[in-house]
């Protein structure tokens, strides 16, 4: 099979397949052009199995870019065209990449860092400019058909967060391309007459996968967008575009209320909210239901997993598996205490590029086990604890730092733009907690009486015992909280106020 032929394989010849901005392209012209990005990579030099990284703002010609890679038998690598120069050496280093493509802004630093590394890669521009010229190869290119790989060999790779170190390259399978739109059909009821439009960027698994995968799986039109999502483009782009379905993190939900642009979302044709990329606190989906007429519908999936495996659609906030998805519990365990589960999904990861420990943790027989607990709520039903990191025992008894955040940010509603908790040791040595919060514009003596007083209303073990107001919090590149670098977050505050 081909992955890139697969998920071309299903749209109506006229039908959009892709929009973005005033550019639109039907399927028919799609499977054309990704046929002809395919004769180009190959007349670069792309063969089965080369490795490309795709450095560039999300676009139809991303796309068209990114599946003439696989298309023509090579893997395809998106990375966060934001990321800074001295970031992306180390990744194109390690990943022993041959090409790196571009937009031409971005083609003479990238051609400098290339001549700096071991293994030099070539650059490949779309506007011209330094480096291969992508349009002039693309006229002089002859389409071709798809590289015929197995189902196992690989087509992608995606990179972790990085929300708790250094991000891991994660191997996707040919096969990953046969069953993306399951939790779209199965749970959405997502069908050829949706479009579908994800706020979170094409090198995140999150819509790759969910949003771009899928459609394209199910014949949808897919909606793309150049640049960072903030409230207001997600306001305008809505109105623009007339999604179906809308993908996006909890963190843009909690902003787009605070910014009074959900009522806004009421009534433009959308049928279902969907949240993912973090864990959605029960104050966010209450109020974005009343805002936005429908609670959304949270997700939860990894890098390794590419698409969402659980769901939850209701006020208890319980996850269950999505459709094809399998869930394994650990012998031995005790039901009670938050634990790591094994998963099993069609779409499921290889596994890691040389991370031969975390692979020997992560994934046994067609399984994968995340670093994330859950806690067992009956039947398939599953309870998300946060990762292990972030369970704590403390005066004998399990305590999640998610749980006092979501305590914490329920009491302060509006207030607060985020909170965090993590776990630190006392001057004593004793295991604890500390919490810290960004309060709102306009709204700190009010946001820290509302958190004082939630403090106060938690059971004694799971009260923080430092709270820490910041102006920020560290951030991954997916815009989700970098939990790693909270313990800092901790230690510079208590340096600056010992009393704190």
């Amino acid at each position: 099979m081909n992955a890139a032929e697969c998920l071309l394989s299903v749209g109506a010849d006229d039908a959009v397949a892709l929009e973005c901005g005033d550019a639109r392209i039907t399927y028919s012209t799609l499977r054309e052009a990704v046929r002809r990005a395919a004769g180009a990579w190959r007349a670069l030099g792309v063969a089965a199995g080369t490795r490309v990284i795709m450095f560039a703002p999300d676009s139809i010609d991303w796309v068209i870019a990114y599946l003439g890679v696989i298309h023509a038998g090579g893997v395809a690598i998106g990375v966060n065209p934001r990321l800074a120069l001295a970031d992306l050496g180390p990744i194109v280093n390690d990943s022993e990449v041959r090409y790196v493509w571009c937009e031409a802004d971005a083609a003479p630093g990238i051609v400098i860092l290339a001549s700096t590394l071991p293994a030099m890669p070539a650059v490949v521009a779309l506007g011209g400019g330094e480096g291969h010229d992508w349009a002039a190869a693309l006229r002089a290119a002859a389409a071709i058909d798809a590289c015929a790989r197995a189902d196992d060999d690989p087509a992608l790779w995606i990179g972790t967060s990085g929300t708790t170190g250094i991000p891991k390259g994660v191997i996707h399978a040919q096969r990953a391309a046969q069953q993306p739109h399951s939790f779209a059909a199965g749970v959405l009821g997502a069908t050829c007459d949706d479009r579908f439009y994800a706020t979170s960027k094409l090198f995140f698994a999150y819509a790759l996968a969910n949003s771009l995968f899928a459609g394209l799986r199910l014949g949808a039109t897919v909606i793309l967008e150049r640049d960072r999502p903030t409230p207001e483009r997600v306001r305008a782009g809505v109105a623009r575009y007339r999604p179906t379905i809308l993908f996006t993190v909890p963190t843009l939900y909690s902003t787009m209320l605070q910014e009074g642009v959900a009522p806004s979302l009421a009534g433009r044709g959308i049928r279902h909210f969907v949240s993912a990329g973090e864990a959605l606190p029960g104050s966010v989906r209450s109020a974005w239901a009343a805002a936005a007429g429908m609670p959304p519908i949270s997700g939860y999936g990894t890098s390794e997993t590419l698409c969402l495996v659980l769901y939850a659609n209701d006020e208890s906030g319980q996850l269950q598996p999505t459709p094809l998805t399998s869930i394994r519990h650990a012998d031995g365990t005790d039901g009670d205490a938050p634990q790591r589960v094994w998963i099993r999904n069609p779409t499921l990861a290889l596994g890691y590029w040389r991370r031969p420990e975390a692979q020997a943790d992560g994934f046994r027989d067609g399984w994968f086990s995340p670093g994330d607990m859950f806690l067992r709520r009956g039947g398939d039903r599953l309870e998300f604890a946060g990762r292990t990191d972030d369970l704590l025992k403390v005066s004998g008894q399990w305590v999640s730092t998610l749980w006092i955040e979501h305590a914490l940010a329920e009491a302060a509603g509006g207030t607060v733009l985020q909170v965090a908790a993590v776990g630190v040791t006392t001057p004593d040595g004793l295991t604890t907690v500390a919490a810290m919060a960004v309060p709102a514009p306009g709204c700190e003596a009010e946001a820290r009486r509302r958190v004082d007083a939630a403090i106060e209303k938690l059971p004694k073990h799971r009260r923080p015992c430092w709270m820490h107001w910041v102006r920020e919090l560290p951030l991954t590149a997916t815009g989700k909280l970098q939990r790693s670098s909270l313990r800092e977050v901790h230690e510079k505050a208590v340096e600056r106020s010992p009393d704190a």
